[in-house]
């Protein structure tokens, strides 16, 4: 190879990691690390009798999360505690952690910590969200189907694992025996003995998840879209600079010799 050849070649060559890391630095530069968008889809915990369903999403801007929840065919006219649960597996149980509570096979809400841990946050409709808040009966939604919509802004632990995929949704209150009400026949609840547990049993239970759609947090640099991440796609682009530009001079010095 031509002395000129090499030497233009190697000058393109060491300026591809450039181009390849200016895509993510820019795209950093425009964008808030610790802004995104998460989705649940909350499904019945079946064990415990549940047919109901649900969604939720969380807009999540530092500590500040806009929440908004859409449930239905849940006990009418009824509280439904409702909780981030965090520190654990970020998953909801399987039916096989159900256990014999007043000798009939269902699932309490220490049943599932296992699984979607603790309560990082209370979602109730006013006043203080936090665990302290976890049973205030008065403050939670009612109703069979309801739309649940508020700003709250989370501890440090609530927001990093709301962040970190880590965080379930999780909604409570079942009807065991579908008699409308809430009643003793799965016994005390394991939470406040003073409460049945059918009023803290959960129902519904989804883990919050990025978005799949359009571009998504890469975790370890840039984002992704449509399975190409930026810097892989960038680089490559500097290669085929690179290809092209050394055919080009070669075509050239053919054209002179000719």
């Amino acid at each position: 190879m031509n002395r000129i050849t090499a030497a233009c070649i190697a000058a393109l060559a060491t300026s591809v990691p450039v181009v390849a890391l200016a895509g993510p630095a820019a795209a950093d530069d425009m964008s808030h690390e610790d802004s995104r968008t998460l989705h649940a889809t909350l499904d019945p915990i079946k064990v415990n009798k549940v047919t109901g369903s649900g969604t939720a999403t969380v807009v999540l801007d530092g500590n500040q999360a806009h929440v908004t929840i859409h449930t239905s065919g849940l006990l009418k006219d009824a509280p439904h505690a409702q909780h981030f649960h965090i520190g654990a597996k970020g998953i909801c149980p399987p039916d096989s952690a159900a256990k014999k509570h007043n000798g009939l096979l269902s699932l309490t809400t220490t049943d599932g910590q296992p699984f979607y841990g603790m309560i990082g946050t209370s979602l109730t409709t006013t006043g203080d969200t936090s665990p302290a808040s976890g049973l205030a009966v008065d403050r939670f939604p009612k109703g069979s189907s309801f739309q649940y919509e508020r700003t709250i802004t989370l501890s440090a632990e609530a927001a990093e694992s709301v962040r970190e995929g880590n965080a379930v949704v999780v909604v409570h209150g079942i009807d065991y025996n579908g008699n409308g009400k809430y009643d003793d026949v799965l016994g005390a609840s394991d939470l406040d003995p003073k409460l049945p547990a059918e009023a803290t049993d959960p129902a519904l239970c989804g883990p919050l998840k990025m978005a799949a759609k359009g571009a998504v947090h890469a975790g370890e640099g840039g984002t992704q879209a449509g399975g190409l991440d930026y810097a892989t796609a960038t680089a490559a682009g500097g290669s085929a600079m690179l290809i092209a530009a050394a055919g080009a001079y070669t075509l050239r010095r053919r054209s002179r010799k000719n």
